[in-house]
């Protein structure tokens, strides 16, 4: 069993308080309840983290190496290279761990025998939270903390219908059943003050989205979702889904044979009639699969005005428009189209105006050779204190020195190692800021040759330069690129 938070914190502010150092000094904490230990992927580790690279924390206290993390590469990573080059004195209480007693040093083989061992238990817990969750699955007691659109809570812990989102839902299936298109419900919908589901929840309290995009629209993905969802006609529906590694977030659909399902085990909302009906009905509704297409500016065009992503026809005479207000003729982007053609072709000609106005020569691609090399000497300079370190130990050991003259021959290589540090890690800093400048310099180059030698728009010029196109209406652009000033100054 493990220590409660409360005694934890207790023993890191008593251990806190026995340091020198921590006269006067200012005690921050950085809890992650709730977030897994097996990544980096937490908000108050990637606070802590920031403040490290700013170079506003001196010292790391926690109680033991899981706290920190529980995955090796990453906790030895931070352990190992960042702490040290930031002056980051980092302290384990329980495994007697002191950054500044170990000089450069890992900790030996116990360290990452400790890490390997916090890794395999994250592990070895996931495998069993999740069997024992799946277990529970096939006997219909696990239950999804958030409900679909129409259903709440009950007092059993079960899903019942909400009365008030219920009867939306009833309407959706009433209307599809009746032979209703997609595009009229979404307008009744509209027409009648009916909020989104990501709106009423977040009314309710529940913010799980953004949707202040939203503007009271329903999306045509939403409504589809709905009428084949199995849940509205009472049964038990679990387990679609199964996150890819152990403590991360990237989940993967699974084999429908794989779904936990139990027939009648709620309270429905529709019949299974009606039901049957509305699936009948989305056959005629989903467009029937076909071959991605691949054309410059895919994925990238979105409204203005709404900021949806907009719709490319399938018609001879392609054009972009915004589907988001399709049905909804009062929004101001209802009816906002541009042929594709019109559209490459302005968005081509504005880059090659910029590129045109540009006089002079780029910049040249800045040298980092030397700085390379510099950085280099620095390591391997503080590689050979090391070593001198570890030959003056070797001398007390034998004899040849007495300690005064050790600790005096030390004191000497421990200031000349730190100031080495100093200026390794100032060197490190500047070379990653010379390296992304080389690096934006050469795409700048890159890019001019490129519009240089092209006469149109094409994936190419498109995957390197643009970000995202928007459209307003009277045919007005606003283009983001992927580098600023992608032709240089």
């Amino acid at each position: 069993m493990g220590i409660p938070r409360k005694k934890q914190v207790g023993i890191l502010h008593e251990f806190a308080d026995s340091l020198p150092e921590a006269d006067g000094a200012e005690i921050l904490e950085f809890v992650d309840n709730g977030y897994s230990g097996a990544n980096f992927e937490r908000p108050q580790i990637q606070a802590l983290i920031d403040r490290v690279r700013a170079n506003e924390i001196s010292c790391i206290i926690v109680k033991d190496f899981s706290r920190l993390g529980r995955n090796t590469i990453e906790t030895g990573y931070f352990m190992e290279r960042v702490f040290p080059i930031y002056h980051t004195r980092f302290i384990s209480v329980s495994d007697d761990f002191d950054s500044d007693r170990l000089r450069w040093d890992t900790g030996g083989i116990d360290v990452v025998m400790k890490h390997m061992i916090n890794e395999a238990y994250s592990r070895d817990l996931s495998v069993k939270t999740r069997s024992a969750k799946y277990a529970k699955m096939q006997r219909g007691e696990y239950q999804s903390t958030i409900c679909p659109y129409g259903y709440r809570k009950g007092g059993d812990g079960r899903m019942e219908p909400d009365p008030e989102s219920a009867s939306v839902v009833k309407e959706i299936f009433h209307l599809a059943a009746s032979g209703v298109s997609v595009s009229e419900i979404l307008r009744k919908l509209y027409e009648n003050g009916i909020p989104t589901p990501g709106e009423y929840k977040a009314a309710k309290g529940q913010v799980l989205h953004d949707v202040s995009r939203t503007h009271g629209v329903w999306c045509r993905s939403t409504v589809l979702r709905i009428l084949e969802d199995e849940r509205y006609i009472g049964t038990y529906v679990i387990g679609k889904r199964r996150v890819t590694e152990v403590g991360g977030k990237t989940s993967r659909m699974r084999d429908r044979g794989k779904w936990f399902t139990i027939s009648d085990f709620h309270t429905p909302i529709v019949d299974k009639d009606t039901f049957q009906k509305a699936q009948d009905a989305i056959t005629r509704y989903k467009l029937p699969f076909k071959r991605r297409h691949e054309y410059p500016l895919r994925g990238k065009v979105f409204c203005g005005v709404c900021g949806h992503a907009m719709n490319r026809s399938v018609n001879k005479n392609a054009y972009y428009y915004c589907s988001h207000s399709m049905s909804i003729p009062d929004l101001s982007c209802h009816g906002l189209r541009m042929p594709v053609d019109d559209l490459e072709r302005a968005v081509f000609d504005t880059m090659r105006a910029q590129m045109e106005a540009v006089a002079g020569e780029l910049e040249s691609i800045p040298d980092v050779k030397a700085l390379t090399s510099q950085r280099d000497s620095y390591a391997a300079q503080a590689d050979a204190l090391m070593d001198g370190k570890c030959a003056l130990y070797e001398r007390l050991m034998l004899g040849e020195i007495d300690q005064d003259a050790y600790k005096r021959e030390k004191a000497e290589l421990d200031a000349r190692l730190t100031q080495l540090e100093n200026s390794l890690a100032l060197m490190k800093v500047q070379l990653k800021r010379e390296q992304e400048q080389a690096a934006l310099t050469a795409a700048r180059h890159t890019a001019r040759n490129a519009l240089t030698a092209a006469d149109h728009l094409t994936d190419s010029l498109d995957d390197l330069l643009i970000e995202k196109v928007l459209i307003f209406p009277g045919n007005k652009l606003e283009i983001r690129y992927k580098i600023f000033d992608p032709v240089g100054s």
